[in-house]
C-alpha cells in the first residue's frame, strides 16, 4: 500500500492493566470505497520491534467491475508484509514478480535501494465483484541492509505452520511462536502470527522477542482482567510472559521483534535510517530512475504535492 496522508491514530482509554503499556486506537480513512485503519505509526509509539507501519485495510465488497488498484509506487530500506483474510490481490515489481496472494499466504517483499510495485485486483476476479480484507505492515530493514539488492518471497498457505488445537488456530506467518518456527527468512528477528480463537480459547504469549503487540481484529480479549474489544493495538510491556483469553469467538495478529538499534525516517513510502537517503529517493522517483514495472507501466502514483517532511520512529 501507498502511504495517505491524515491524524494520528488516538491512543485508547485504556484500563489499569499492568501488561499494556499503550493501546492504540487505528485512524480510519476511506479510500475510494477500501476503509484503512492505520495503528502505527503513533506519536505515542512509532514502532514495535522493526515494525514501522501497520495498517488493517477492509472488509470491503467490491461491486462487480470494481476492485483494488493501487497504482506502481517506490520503496526503500522497508520490508512490506502483506497477509489477508478475504479475497485476492496481484502483487507486480520491477524485478519481474507477478504473484497472487490468497488469504493465509504471505507477501514479502524486501525493497533494500529500491523498488516498485503495484497491488490491484485482477481482471478476471472483477466481473462478479469480490471482497477484500487483510493487513499490510512496513518492517524496517537493519541500517546496514538497506542498500541490499531489493527481493520478493511468496510463501502458501500449505508451507506456513498452523498450530491447533484447544479452541485455537494459530498460523505462524514470521518468526516463532508456540515452538513452530516460519520458514519466512527476515533480516531482523521479527514475529507475526494469526490467531483465530473460540469463546475461552487461552494463548500464551512468551518472551522471546524483545517488543510485541496484539491486535484485535475481531472479538474482545481479556488480559490479565481487562477486557479489549475489535479495533485496538495493545503494546504488551516488556519482558512478561501473558496470557490473553478469548471472550467471545475472536481473531488477533500478534506482531514484534528486535528492538531497533536507532530511529528510522519515514516519508511518503520511504524508511531509512539517514534522512539524506530519503531525499535522494525523492528525487530518484520525480526523475524517473526507479525503473517501470513492465506489465502495468501505463500509470503510477506521483510524489506527494508538498515540501520534504519526515517524521523519525
Amino acid at each position: 500500500m501507498s502511504f495517505f496522508r491524515g491524524p494520528d491514530p488516538r491512543q485508547g482509554d485504556a484500563p489499569s492493566c499492568a501488561a499494556i503499556a499503550n493501546m492504540i486506537v487505528p485512524r480510519s480513512v476511506d479510500l475510494g470505497g477500501l476503509n484503512v485503519r492505520r495503528a502505527l505509526p503513533h506519536t505515542t509509539r512509532r514502532t514495535v520491534g522493526p515494525f514501522v507501519f501497520f495498517d488493517h485495510f477492509g472488509p470491503a465488497e467490491f461491486k462487480a467491475g470494481d476492485g483494488l488498484d493501487v497504482r506502481p509506487h517506490p520503496h526503500i530500506g522497508l520490508s512490506t508484509l502483506t497477509y489477508l483474510y478475504d479475497g485476492e490481490v496481484m502483487h507486480r515489481d520491477t524485478l519481474g514478480h507477478t504473484a497472487a496472494i490468497l488469504p493465509g499466504e504471505v507477501n514479502w517483499m524486501t525493497a533494500g535501494r529500491g523498488i516498485v510495485h503495484s497491488e490491484r485486483t485482477a481482471p478476471e476476479r472483477r466481473v462478479a465483484g469480490e471482497p477484500l480484507h487483510g493487513l499490510q505492515c512496513w518492517v524496517a530493514m537493519a541500517a546496514r541492509a538497506e542498500e541490499s539488492e531489493p527481493d520478493f518471497t511468496h510463501i502458501g498457505a500449505g508451507d506456513l505452520p498452523l498450530i491447533e488445537g484447544e479452541g485455537k488456530s494459530v498460523r505462524v506467518v514470521a518468526g516463532r511462536m508456540l515452538g513452530r518456527a516460519s520458514p519466512l527468512a527476515t533480516g531482523l528477528a521479527t514475529l507475526f502470527a494469526d490467531a483465530k480463537l473460540a469463546a475461552g480459547a487461552r494463548l500464551p504469549l512468551d518472551t522471546d522477542y524483545e517488543e510485541r503487540a496484539v491486535y484485535v481484529q475481531s472479538g474482545e480479549i481479556d488480559i490479565a482482567g481487562d477486557r479489549f474489544t475489535a479495533g485496538r493495538l495493545l503494546v504488551l510491556r516488556p519482558g512478561d510472559a501473558i496470557t490473553l483469553t478469548a471472550l467471545t469467538p475472536s481473531r488477533v495478529a500478534i506482531v514484534g521483534g528486535e528492538t531497533l538499534e536507532g530511529p528510522r525516517y519515514v516519508w511518503w513510502n520511504f524508511v531509512s535510517s539517514r534522512k539524506e537517503r530519503i531525499a535522494q529517493a525523492r528525487d530518484d522517483w520525480k526523475n524517473g530512475r526507479f525503473g517501470t514495472i513492465a506489465a502495468d507501466a501505463a500509470e503510477f502514483i506521483p510524489l506527494p504535492d508538498d515540501s520534504l517532511r519526515w517524521h523519525a520512529d
